[in-house]
C-alpha cells in the first residue's frame, strides 16, 4: 500500500494490536496476570454489587454511588481486558475497525462517568461531615438518582465528541495500534490527517468536563478537613476521617495513574502499557477491596450474605 491513505470509515481494515513488546514465551504469563486480576475484579466487584442490591442496611446515599462505581468498574475493564488476554494467545492480533470504534467508545464513557461518580461521592461526604443534620433532606434519593444519571449523560458526551474526531481521520499505510487497546493517543499516531481540531476538541473536554470533577473533589474535601479540624472530640474526627479515607485512597489512585499515563514521555510507550494496566485493572479490583475492608456494614452484610 505504501504511504497510501485509506477511507476514513467502512473502507479501514483491521487494525493490529502490538500489545506488550515482550517475547513471544512471556505473552502466555501475561495472560495468566490478566486472567488472575480480572477474576478477584470480577468476583469483588459483582460481590459489591449484590450485597448493595439485597441488604436494605446499605440503602443509602453513600452505598448508592458506590454501588454504581463497582458497576463502572466491571464494565470497563471487561471492555478491555478479554480482548486483551484474547490477543495476548492469538497469532492473529487484530481488532475490527467497528469493534475498536466500539471499544474506545465505550471505555471513554465509563471512565469519564466514573470521575464524576466521585465527585458526586465527595459531594456526598462533604454534606455528611459539614451538614449532618440536614444530610438527609439534602441527599434525597431523587437527588442521588440525578447526579448518577448526570455522570453518564457527561461520559456519553464526551466519549461521542471524542470518538467522532478520533475517528473521523484518515488513515495511513500503518495499521498497528501500539497498545493493547484502542488508545486515542496510538490511533493518532498512524494518522495521515491534521490533528489540530482533535487537539482542540481534547482540551476542551478536559477544561469543560473532565477538570470541574476534580475541582468538586477538591473543593469538598477542603471544607471537609476545615470542618474536622474544628472538631473538638478525637473520637469524632476519627469517625470522620474514617469514613472519607476510603474514598480519598480511590480518588487518588484513579487520578493519579490516569495522570501518569498521559504525562508520560510519548517516547516510552512501554511505561505507558504498564501504567495503563493499573488503571484499568488493578485500580478496579482494589475498589471493593479498599471498601470492604475499612467499612464495618459492607463487612457485616457479607457475613449476613455468607451465612
Amino acid at each position: 500500500m505504501g504511504d497510501k491513505e485509506v477511507g476514513n470509515y467502512s473502507d479501514v481494515p483491521d487494525f493490529i494490536l502490538v500489545g506488550f513488546r515482550v517475547r513471544p514465551e512471556c505473552h502466555s504469563l501475561l495472560f495468566l496476570l490478566f486472567l488472575l486480576v480480572y477474576g478477584v475484579l470480577l468476583v469483588g466487584n459483582m460481590s459489591m454489587i449484590s450485597i448493595i442490591v439485597t441488604d436494605s442496611q446499605l440503602n443509602t446515599p453513600m452505598y448508592f454511588f458506590l454501588g454504581n462505581l463497582s458497576f463502572i468498574d466491571l464494565v470497563y475493564s471487561t471492555v478491555i481486558a478479554p480482548k486483551a488476554m484474547v490477543t495476548f494467545l492469538s497469532e492473529k492480533k487484530t481488532i475490527s475497525f467497528v469493534g475498536c470504534v466500539a471499544q474506545f467508545f465505550l471505555f471513554v464513557l465509563f471512565i469519564v462517568t466514573e470521575g464524576f461518580v466521585l465527585a458526586a461521592m465527595a459531594y456526598d461526604r462533604f454534606i455528611a461531615i459539614c451538614n449532618p443534620l440536614l444530610y438527609s433532606i439534602h441527599m434525597s434519593r431523587r437527588l442521588c438518582t440525578l447526579l448518577v444519571a448526570g455522570s453518564y449523560f457527561c461520559g456519553w458526551v464526551t466519549s461521542l465528541l471524542q470518538v467522532n474526531v478520533t475517528f473521523s481521520v484518515s488513515f495511513c499505510a500503518s495499521r498497528a495500534i501500539d497498545h493493547f487497546y484502542c488508545d486515542s493517543y496510538q490511533i493518532e499516531k498512524i494518522s495521515c490527517s491534521d490533528l489540530t481540531v482533535n487537539k482542540m476538541v481534547s482540551l476542551c473536554l478536559a477544561v469543560f468536563i473532565i477538570l470541574p470533577t476534580i475541582a468538586v473533589i477538591l473543593l469538598s474535601y477542603m471544607y471537609i478537613v476545615s470542618a474536622v479540624l474544628k472538631m473538638s472530640s478525637n473520637e469524632g474526627r476519627k469517625k470522620a476521617f474514617s469514613t472519607c479515607s476510603s474514598h480519598l485512597g480511590v480518588v487518588s489512585v484513579f487520578y493519579g495513574t490516569a495522570s501518569f499515563v498521559y504525562f508520560t514521555p510519548p517516547n516510552n510507550p512501554e511505561l505507558q502499557k504498564v501504567a495503563s494496566v493499573f488503571y484499568i485493572l488493578i485500580t478496579p479490583m482494589l475498589n471493593p477491596l479498599v471498601y470492604s475492608l475499612r467499612n464495618k456494614d459492607v463487612k457485616q452484610a457479607l457475613r449476613k450474605m455468607l451465612g
